[in-house]
């Protein structure tokens, strides 16, 4: 952009925007980046501009994961036929976590008509606002994971008693995801305990994104998140859980020893009749070993078995855990995978189980 007057005027009116504004040039490089983008992104103008789209910054994908950077950038797309588009896509931060906008392209041309580049304008997604809103509430209540930000353990069970009130009074059927951190002490071990910490971070970020602002989600523990959320039934419970997969997974971060990317594995169980808050974590942890055990970086959700009345000395379905067990529960857990990947070692078990 020039620098005369007019210009100038035009730069702090963007300036004054919270949106997002950026303008690229016919061949792809940022020429501008308002205030708003700074804002939002985490990019300052000075490490932005001169840069190029295709350089992956933003890096936007769409709800299934797509990569909309080249063939299907709506930029370049609109140079092309000189339409308006618009589209609610994930952009990728500057801290590593992906968050949701909606952008709007639209055409730059000369005083000939001729295209000369475009505009895109990102904006908070409406939800972003409410859940901004939500974890500045939780905070000052005392009620957030210092670390990530996020809700904290009672929050989570808190918030957990109320859905299954609900549901015992007015049948609004939930689900709850057990999301892992895959592999995180090799994380550690290879990049330090301040990239876990930032991993973690972003881990967090992502799901409380990728939620809905209705929904909870917490630090259950250590490298687990607990994230409750309304699904009516078993695949749209799985359609959640495999949009958070496929979100962290299109996560990164620079640290001191190189680019982090992480996966995670979620393990999920729909409410039933008569659940109490232990019986509906333990399917769900569950799920989440199987989830484990099929090579991580994966989802599964499976109905929940009718449990009959228990007679003497029937012991088929495992009893539900006190709450104070959930965390011997993945002791256990680890203990099983560390024992089966020793197994594989020696040839009699697949590798891929290793914790």
């Amino acid at each position: 952009m020039g620098t005369d007057s007019g210009t100038q005027f035009h730069e702090a009116l963007l300036d004054s925007m919270s949106d997002g504004v950026y303008y690229i040039d016919r061949g792809g490089k940022i020429t501008y980046w308002n205030h708003g983008a700074e804002l939002m992104s985490g990019y300052t103008s000075a490490q932005v501009s001169g840069s190029r789209c295709s350089d992956g910054l933003l890096n936007h994908v769409d709800e299934t994961g797509t990569e909309l950077c080249g063939k299907l950038c709506p930029l370049r797309a609109t140079m092309n036929d000189g339409q308006f588009r618009e589209a609610r896509v994930y952009m990728h931060h500057k801290d590593g976590h992906r968050q949701p906008v909606w952008v709007r392209a639209s055409p730059l041309r000369d005083d000939t008509g001729e295209i000369t580049g475009a505009v895109e304008v990102f904006r908070d997604d409406d939800e972003m606002a409410t859940i901004r809103q939500r974890m500045g509430e939780l905070e000052e209540q005392a009620l957030t994971d210092p670390l990530t930000g996020v809700g904290n353990r009672r929050y989570i069970e808190g918030n957990l008693t109320e859905w299954l009130g609900d549901w015992t009074r007015h049948q609004e059927r939930f689900g709850v995801l057990i999301i892992d951190f895959d592999k995180f002490k090799e994380v550690n071990d290879t990049y330090g305990h301040d990239a876990g910490d930032a991993g973690l971070t972003m881990v967090a970020s992502t799901l409380r994104y990728g939620l809905q602002a209705t929904d909870s989600l917490a630090r259950w523990g250590g490298d687990e998140f607990l994230a409750i959320t309304s699904a009516a039934n078993d695949e749209e419970l799985e359609r959640v859980a495999e949009r958070l997969r496929m979100l962290v997974g299109h996560s990164s971060i620079f640290t001191r020893t190189g680019l982090l990317s992480v996966t995670v594995s979620i393990g999920g169980a729909l409410v039933q009749h008569r659940d109490s808050a232990e019986m509906l974590i333990a399917r769900a942890d569950r799920n989440l070993l199987h989830a484990k055990r099929a090579g991580r970086n994966c989802v599964v959700i499976r109905p929940a078995p009718f449990v009959a009345p228990q007679r003497s000395g029937a012991a088929d379905d495992e009893p539900a855990r006190p709450r104070a067990s959930v965390r011997a529960a993945k002791a256990k857990r680890e203990a099983m995978l560390r024992g089966e990947a020793a197994a594989g070692r020696d040839g009699s078990a697949d590798s891929t189980a290793s914790s």
